[in-house]
């Protein structure tokens, strides 16, 4: 096994995914052998070489540990029993693998593992992503994309989801937030350094995040500050490391759907709450939706059974149940002819002649049915004449 020095100096060298560093490695060569050879510039280095003349000199590894574990981080690398390896194989080998021979998707240079992760919290990470579903969406959210996000957030806790986003403002905050409100685990996937914390307003909800058993993972080195590419190269993470990507709320040239296509490319669940027309925060969402690029969920049953694969059933019956009908949508068209018929209950009533007429039903049929109206409490009758009941509601 390789010293943790030589993984945290290749970290700082080595910024964000490095196709040349895997090929290294797939190659038999350890950390320390690589650590050494970009040093002294060994001339098998390959494109490693080009990658790290930059910054080879910036030799601080025991610092960078250092200052990490001052702001509560361990380094996790491929050699430690904490690393998701079958996370990291099901979407950056598989799931990439599957796009490009399946699909012919473009091979993406920068879609490779990361090759360390510094993470402050829960560091069983096997665990902590083997159930997760990212959430993610625009840091302008609406009530409604609040709401929506905390619903799903609170109805996924039957199943016990580990809720991962980016720890931005807006959904993404809202998501962390619901997940501890619902006792779910979340995880921050971050795109600054260990001493870093973005945005600033967050720290309270990160050290929540953290004391409830979840935690903050970078890929990025101590110190780094968050830049708009570390963002986009982060969104890799959120989509890999778990089973499906949610964007709820999203603009049409938003951040969020990055992460998205990102879910696409690893063959991840690709998944999006419906949004008002009339707004600009949804119009991402809804091309997603109308393009096949995501599938429509519309409560956490939804989400669940996309995930699983099902047959989308219980979420239906979910949402008959929660959307009861009323009595007189649940009339038969005879029934609502005869309804239609009777006076309101303000009104003088009718006879049963009249409201056949009106209906142009039999007379038997009428009388049958303004009895069974009547046992239904939408009819009253008063002698001869029948008319509505003034409890009845539609």
């Amino acid at each position: 096994m390789s010293a943790l020095e030589s993984w945290a100096y290749l970290n700082r060298v080595i910024e964000g995914p490095s196709t040349a560093l895997w090929a290294l490695r797939n190659e038999g060569y350890t950390a320390d052998e690589i650590a050494e050879g970009v040093r002294t510039r060994a001339p098998w280095l390959g494109d490693l070489a080009a990658d790290t003349d930059a910054r080879y000199t910036w030799d601080q590894p025991a610092e960078d540990l250092a200052t990490a574990a001052e702001h509560g981080y361990t380094l996790i690398t491929p050699e430690s029993p904490e690393w998701p390896r079958e996370r990291i194989y099901d979407s950056f080998n598989l799931g990439a693998k599957m796009s490009r021979d399946g699909e012919g998707a473009p091979i993406r240079a920068d879609g490779v593992p990361p090759h360390a992760l510094w993470v402050r919290g829960n560091t069983n990470l096997p665990e902590l992503l083997e159930n997760s579903i990212a959430i993610v969406g625009t840091r302008a959210l609406s009530a409604y994309g609040h709401s929506a996000t905390r619903d799903i957030v609170h109805g996924l806790k039957r199943w016990g989801y580990t809720i991962v986003s980016g720890g931005a403002l807006g959904i993404d905050a809202a998501a962390h937030d619901a997940a501890l409100e619902a006792g779910l685990p979340t995880v921050v996937f971050a795109a600054c350094g260990p001493g870093i914390t973005y945005p600033r307003r967050h720290k309270q909800l990160f050290d929540r995040i953290v004391a409830a058993g979840g935690a903050i993972i970078t890929e990025y080195s101590p110190g780094m500050a968050p830049e708009r590419h570390r963002f986009l190269t982060r969104n890799r993470l959120v989509a890999g490391f778990t089973q499906a990507t949610l964007v709820i709320e999203a603009a049409y040239r938003s951040g969020a759907l990055s992460t998205l296509r990102w879910a696409q490319y690893y063959q991840r669940g690709t998944l999006a709450v419906p949004g008002p027309i009339t707004t600009a925060g949804s119009v991402g969402t809804n091309l997603a939706i109308y393009k096949g690029e995501a599938t429509m969920v519309l409560n956490a049953t939804y989400v669940h059974e996309a995930i699983r694969l099902e047959n989308g059933l219980d979420a239906e019956q979910e949402l008959a149940d929660n959307n009861v009908a009323s009595p007189l949508q649940l009339l038969t068209r005879t029934e609502m002819r005869i309804y239609d018929a009777a006076p309101k209950h303000h009104r003088d009533g009718l006879v049963a002649e009249e409201i056949a007429g009106a209906a142009a039903l039999s007379l038997q049929v009428t009388i049958n049915t303004l009895i069974e109206l009547q046992g239904k409490g939408l009819i009253q009758r008063e002698g001869q004449l029948w008319r509505r009941s003034d409890t009845a509601k539609p």
